[in-house]
């Protein structure tokens, strides 16, 4: 139990971070968090020997750098939402008929488009966030010693991850690694790819390890 209570902790700590950076500009806040912490540093490695780093100031690299990249990324050249990678007619759904949309409303997940800036809840950045609020959660669920409702957190994520997360943002993020100018979206597409691939197969052998199934 200790140990999937640090477990839990990290994927809190990750699915955080890249929900963040996937889902609106970085600033000067977000590049301090990821600075002073030597362990989020180490999955960001061509960012961090970038030379770049040390001949300007942060909010240059935030203003000339890394908007940019972010702006020419997520809003211009690549579509950053579920439902085009997996209509046919490669349209947003933003309305009711979004299934996404449907499960955040069974669990009481409120996504405010508005002030997330996206057009449509199946964004990359509120994906993500979805799954970080499913580990809040889970880490409620283990320090209350809830194990039916650990094993129910653990079945919605696993669900959540293979019917969506898994069907489109893997190509998503190779595109996203293949046209990033900056290397901390790079770093950033690579990390939140193979962490995914990583935390499916964690859940799925929790699943069987700890819930039997």
């Amino acid at each position: 139990m200790d140990l999937m209570k640090q477990e839990i902790e990290n994927r809190i700590s990750l699915y955080g971070l890249i929900s963040r950076l996937m889902l609106k500009e970085v600033d000067e806040a977000f590049l301090k968090h990821l600075e002073q912490d030597d362990t989020i540093l180490s999955f960001f490695p061509n960012y961090r020997d970038w030379a770049k780093r040390k001949e300007i100031s942060t909010k240059e690299l935030v203003e000339q750098y890394y908007n940019v990249d972010y702006t020419n990324l997520f809003l211009m050249h690549l579509v950053p939402y579920e439902s085009f990678y997996t209509r046919d007619d490669q349209m947003i759904e933003s309305g009711g008929e979004n299934p996404v949309i449907a499960l955040y409303n069974d669990l009481d997940f409120r996504v405010e488009l508005d002030a997330a800036r996206v057009v449509s809840a199946d964004h990359i950045g509120v994906e993500l966030e979805f799954m970080y609020m499913l580990c809040v959660a889970q880490q409620k669920a283990l320090q209350a010693d809830d194990k039916e409702g650990v094993c129910e957190l653990l079945e919605v994520q696993k669900a959540f991850m293979k019917e969506h997360v898994l069907e489109w943002v893997p190509l998503f993020l190779i595109n996203v690694k293949k046209e990033s100018r900056t290397p901390l979206y790079h770093d950033g597409a690579e990390l939140t790819l193979e962490f995914l691939l990583s935390d499916f197969e964690y859940i799925t052998q929790k699943l069987n390890e700890y819930c039997g199934k």
